[in-house]
């Protein structure tokens, strides 16, 4: 949303929103594009960004980095407040996609053989 003075900031800073940490608690090992779901009810006691985090999950699966956007936190900010919901159930943690390996030419083309030598 933007103002007539230009985009709208947040009115409490990201270091705010982490309780001025500078690692993630837990075992949790997350990056950018891990991805998130929202798996239990949320526990009590958390409020502010982490409530906002899980209800932004709840109905599917975001990236951190995509969750950061619409938190409008930084990915490091957003990173910890996602641990800290992991360590408590609330959120499922899963490594993001790797990228397709090329196919094996000679060996997709031995199998279409293999195939056709079936009929």
């Amino acid at each position: 949303m933007t103002t007539p003075s230009g985009p709208r900031r947040r009115l409490v800073p990201a270091y705010l929103a982490t309780q001025g940490r500078t690692a993630a608690a837990g075992r949790h090992s997350l990056d950018r594009l891990s991805i998130l779901h929202a798996a239990a009810d949320l526990p009590a006691g958390l409020g502010g960004e982490h409530r906002q985090l899980w209800e932004l999950v709840r109905p599917g699966a975001l990236t951190v980095a995509e969750a950061a956007a619409h938190l409008r936190l930084p990915v490091s900010a957003t990173v910890f407040i996602a641990a800290d919901l992991a360590e408590r159930g609330a959120l499922k943690v899963r490594a993001p996609i790797p990228s397709a390996q090329p196919v094996n030419r000679d060996l997709a083309e031995r199998l279409l053989s293999g195939l056709r030598a079936l009929k």
